[in-house]
């Protein structure tokens, strides 16, 4: 590989947003003020469900998983993404670039099945409230979190295995503001479509599977809600989903816009600006959608 990728090829430019001119400094500050929030809320949700008694049931327990994801996720991205904004480009080597994608590839994988695991969770603790403790022990959670990370760890390995192995061009520069693998496939001379391939075929184990999963739980779910006599036991039962929901409905949003819609179907201009939803926005709201609603959280806060 390794000896012909290096010789053409020993670094990647990252273009970033080009053109920005007056907008350089203002966009800076207003997404480093996002990481400075996103670090600060995921890392007090962290730190808030590791010492609170009130937050030790398993949905606290894969809240802070995902917190932990969101926090690999944008810590991995946003550095070069300010270093874009700021000199109209962003230098890295081939390796560096590599291994932003292996990261960024790790979290995401993990944060698709973190959302069924815990869609799962809710099922059980509204359709088999009285064998919920059983089922959902703090030992089968943390096997459940174990598999995610093994699988989101392992699944990114094969694909940035894949990537590294094919050919470059003479061809240098990445038109995005991080390593993200459609754009990088762009620099390739070697056909790229077994690697395609590859990315197809995973989606359905990390993608519609846990999306499916996700879906089935919320039937089931809707249906016992609808049979719950009381309006405030309905309110109670819906307002412990509608959380998740949410993130679900962003995240699946996003990930379908940037990933399932053919990318040659849109303008990279778009498909930056979607990017930019799914690397900052999203580990920014993620926090705030799960603790404005929650009293639980406020209350370990106060």
């Amino acid at each position: 590989m390794h000896e012909k990728n290096q010789t053409l090829v020993s670094e990647i430019v990252l273009l970033g947003f080009q053109n920005l001119h007056n907008f350089k400094i203002p966009l800076f500050s207003l997404f480093l003020l996002i990481y400075i929030i996103t670090v600060w809320e995921n890392v007090l949700i962290i730190v808030l469900v590791s010492i609170s008694r009130n937050l030790q049931s398993p949905m606290y327990f894969f809240l802070q998983q995902l917190s932990f994801s969101d926090l690999l996720g944008s810590t991995n991205i946003v550095p070069t993404l300010l270093q874009t904004v700021l000199n109209n480009r962003a230098t890295m080597s081939f390796g560096g670039c590599l291994i932003q994608l292996y990261f960024w590839g790790s979290s995401e994988i993990f944060e698709c099945l973190l959302l069924a695991v815990m869609s799962y969770d809710r099922y059980v603790a509204i359709c088999i409230p009285l064998r919920y403790s059983s089922i959902m022990s703090h030992r089968v959670c943390v096997k459940l979190i174990l598999m995610a990370w093994a699988l989101g760890f392992g699944l990114a390995l094969i694909t940035v295995n894949l990537v590294g192995t094919q050919q470059f061009c003479d061809r240098k520069n990445i038109d995005h503001f991080f390593c993200d693998l459609f754009p990088l496939l762009q620099l390739f001379c070697s056909d790229t479509s077994f690697v395609e391939y590859e990315v197809i075929i995973e989606t359905v184990p990390v993608v519609f599977i846990p999306f499916i999963l996700i879906i089935v739980s919320y039937v089931c779910i809707a249906h016992a809600i609808l049979k719950i006599v009381s309006n405030t036991g309905r309110q109670k039962a819906f307002s412990t989903c509608s959380s998740h929901l949410a993130v679900v409905s962003i995240f699946y949003g996003t990930l379908i816009a940037i990933y399932v819609v053919p990318p040659r179907n849109q303008s990279q201009t778009i498909s930056k600006v979607l990017s930019l939803l799914y690397t900052i926005v999203i580990p920014l709201v993620n926090p705030l959608i799960y603790s404005l609603r929650n009293a639980d959280i406020k209350e370990a806060f106060k």
